[in-house]
């Protein structure tokens, strides 16, 4: 193949070999005339590779070479502000603090900021058991979360009695919540049975 006319690129290679390929998945070129409106303009059937001939290699790698040259020149400039004295440097005031410098603190902002939590008074042992008797009685299964809500008790504390009168359901439909071990179930129902 030939090109056609003088080109503007100087060491642009004028003459090319084609190899055709017909084993490529085939296309179809489509165009938008009006917005919404698609019209179908062609099918693409071949695939063409095109490379410049032995002859004028030696000139195709000069015009990549300076083309590749060319992009890696960086024309960037210096501009000197005068009598400035760095106004447009400094923060505002009220801004120091709000934008985040480095990664830490701008996962740290993305996090909400929990309310401290009051602190809760430990009954007596013998009194917050005869609660929990009457929680499970209202209902067989408790999350440990619901527990300190209703009873106001500190949650370490209410574990450490969980895990003497319950058993915590590790799987099933009641995972993740506590219900009484067998042998205190029975003596809640003889209670409500008397």
């Amino acid at each position: 193949m030939e090109m056609a006319g003088s080109s503007d690129i100087p060491n642009m290679p004028k003459s090319y070999s084609l190899n055709m390929f017909k084993d490529f998945v085939p296309m179809c070129i489509f165009s938008e005339e009006n917005p919404g409106k698609v019209a179908l303009e062609g099918k693409v059937e071949h695939k063409f590779d095109m490379k410049p001939h032995n002859k004028n290699m030696e000139e195709y790698r000069k015009m990549c070479r300076e083309r590749t040259n060319k992009s890696m020149v960086k024309n960037r400039q210096i501009q000197v502000i005068d009598n400035d004295r760095g106004m447009h440097m400094r923060p505002m005031p009220g801004m120091i603090g709000l934008i985040p410098t480095n990664q830490k603190e701008k996962r740290k902002a993305a996090v909400p900021v929990k309310a401290p939590e009051v602190k809760r008074t430990r009954r007596d042992r013998g009194e917050l058991e005869d609660i929990m008797f009457k929680l499970f009685e209202r209902q067989p299964n408790w999350a440990l979360k619901q527990l300190v809500l209703e009873t106001d008790q500190p949650a370490q504390f209410l574990k450490e009695i969980l895990n003497d009168l319950c058993v915590y359901n590790k799987r099933g439909s009641n995972q993740g919540t506590y219900e009484l071990k067998p042998e205190y179930k029975k003596s809640v129902e003889e209670t409500n049975a008397e």
